[in-house]
């Protein structure tokens, strides 16, 4: 029997909490509900987006950690790409596909200094790629889109990990599907520690006061399936879900056990940025990005965070306390080209909506201390640049003619060419320090990722980067009109046979063509 739940009905449901606009939830996008089952399922769950904490009933998932076995050659960690289903909404099945798992993957642990194999088997009935996004390695080992494993086949990378202590990912990058890959679960977590992070006093307990968030945005289809249907606008705009997922769990909560702990963020979504803050008003204290800790905590009230940066908070809670994560309205939509048009805010990031439920169990507070300075972060003198490379991101509008240059093969692209395989766009010596200048010809901001290198950013429009910037990073937003800085040095060999990618990381807009390539000579 059909309870009536039609599309009209259910965005015009009011969900704000009857005490505060604060929990606006993203339920105003649009639903096709069809299964009676489903239509249940998902009005529930947009309605406890909007309530108090009971209705975060989930337990936090905490991918399991895997630390690889010892051998002559090496520590040995074992990959499997397969499918299964996963239960995110109630009572309903949901095709997905992982790693050693139906959805996402473990948590791969290695320190600095570790020789690492990694055997990637591939069980899934499509081929696929594992990019090792954040790691400084060979680009003959990096996964992109040339290393593809055939169904039934394995890959086995063989790399030292000779980096910062650092939150990096694993991720499919194949051509043109890696976007619906990231999306139905082939990412994981890959941790790296090093004895300098080691000595600063910050948690360090995988699962207990160390832990891992990765949060998605998915929409589901009548019958439970993902709903991928790459339309343009999902190409255009990149995809945007309606259900927010936390390491796979959905209206998630964690217990604190103790005063301190240490949250490690990653934006795994396809295209969503978000503002992270807590509910109570109180600053988040940030103490790493992408490729490192930072030199000193930074305290603000939010925190942006675009697909594929990643970010460690640090929480000192008190006892009995609970608090959510939010992520509040994009406080930078779109630039001056992408208002007023067609498609109004254009990035879309304009909800306010709660992530995960933080409590805190009744432990004795005391004075703990916070370490005001964590490491010293590598930099590179741009006086010391040898080159300066202009690279800007260009996008075809639908029935607009260009936003950028012209000639582009696809609906994307960077400085003016779509993605080819067969095209190395530049070679770049070994051992030169480079500095990158990113613009943003177009309505929508971009995060902009390097494979192979860890880099600084040296300015945001002349001004100089955020607070958080202040670490090693791989991946930065840049904004519409905006031009961002980087600046690094390219230590290791890649050949047109396997080269690294450069590219946004809004996945959508990589498969369409935003992506390049180069070699280190």
């Amino acid at each position: 029997m059909d309870i009536g739940f039609t599309e009209e009905l259910i965005n015009r449901i009011s969900i704000l909490e009857p005490t505060s606009e604060r929990y606006m939830s993203i339920s105003r996008r649009q639903f096709v509900i069809g299964s009676t089952a489903t239509a249940v399922a998902l009005f529930n769950l947009r309605r406890s987006f909007a309530q108090q904490g009971e209705q975060f009933s989930n337990e936090l998932k905490i991918p399991p950690l895997l630390e690889g076995k010892p051998s002559v050659n090496g520590k040995i960690y074992e990959l499997t790409m397969q499918a299964g289903t996963s239960e995110f909404l109630p009572g309903i099945a949901t095709p997905t596909i992982g790693f050693n798992g139906s959805y996402l993957g473990p948590t791969i642990h290695g320190r600095a200094g570790d020789q690492l194999i990694l055997r990637v088997r591939n069980l899934l009935s499509e081929p696929a790629t594992v990019h090792w996004h954040g790691l400084r390695i060979p680009a003959r080992f990096d996964g992109g889109p040339h290393q593809l494993i055939e169904p039934g086949a394995v890959w086995e990378p063989s790399f030292r990990i000779n980096q910062k202590a650092s939150l990096c990912w694993y991720h499919s990058h194949t051509m043109g599907r890696t976007g619906e890959q990231v999306l139905r679960g082939l990412a994981g977590l890959f941790l790296i520690d090093d004895d300098e992070s080691g000595s600063v006093g910050l948690p360090t307990e995988y699962g207990v006061d160390d832990i891992p968030l990765v949060i998605q945005d998915r929409r589901f289809q009548r019958d439970g399936r993902f709903d991928y249907p790459m339309s343009m606008h999902d190409t255009m705009m990149g995809y945007k879900g309606d259900v927010i997922l936390v390491n796979g769990s959905v209206t998630p909560h964690f217990n604190i056990l103790r005063q301190l702990t240490r949250l490690r963020v990653l934006n795994g979504s396809n295209s969503r940025i978000y503002s992270i803050g807590r509910d109570d008003g109180a600053d988040l204290m940030i103490v790493g990005s992408d490729g490192s800790l930072l030199e000193r905590p930074v305290s603000q009230r939010q925190l942006r965070l675009g697909p594929g940066e990643r970010a460690e908070l640090l929480i000192d809670a008190k006892a009995n306390q609970s608090f959510r994560l939010m992520s509040y309205p994009d406080s930078v939509h779109a630039g001056p080209m992408g208002r007023g048009m067609m498609m109004g805010t254009m990035s879309d990031n304009s909800e306010t909506f709660p992530l995960l439920e933080l409590r805190a169990a009744n432990f004795e507070t005391i004075n703990v201390s916070i370490p005001t300075k964590l490491i010293q972060v590598p930099n590179w003198l741009p006086a010391k640049s040898t080159l300066t490379r202009t690279l800007t991101l260009d996008m075809a509008m639908m029935g607009m003619g260009m936003m950028g240059r012209s000639n582009l093969s696809g609906s994307m692209g960077i400085n003016g060419r779509s993605m080819s395989k067969e095209r190395i766009d530049f070679e770049v010596p070994a051992g030169s320090i480079e500095i990158w200048e990113i613009r943003n010809s177009t309505p929508l901001p971009h995060p902009f990722h390097i494979h192979g290198i860890q880099f600084r950013v040296l300015d945001r429009d002349g001004a100089p980067p955020l607070p958080q910037e202040g670490g090693l990073k791989d991946t930065v937003l840049v904004d519409s009109g905006s031009v961002v800085r980087v600046i690094t040095e390219f230590t290791r060999a890649a050949s047109a046979e396997y080269a690294y990618m450069y590219h946004c990381h809004n996945l959508e807009h990589e498969d369409a063509g935003m992506m390049g390539q180069f070699v280190v000579v």
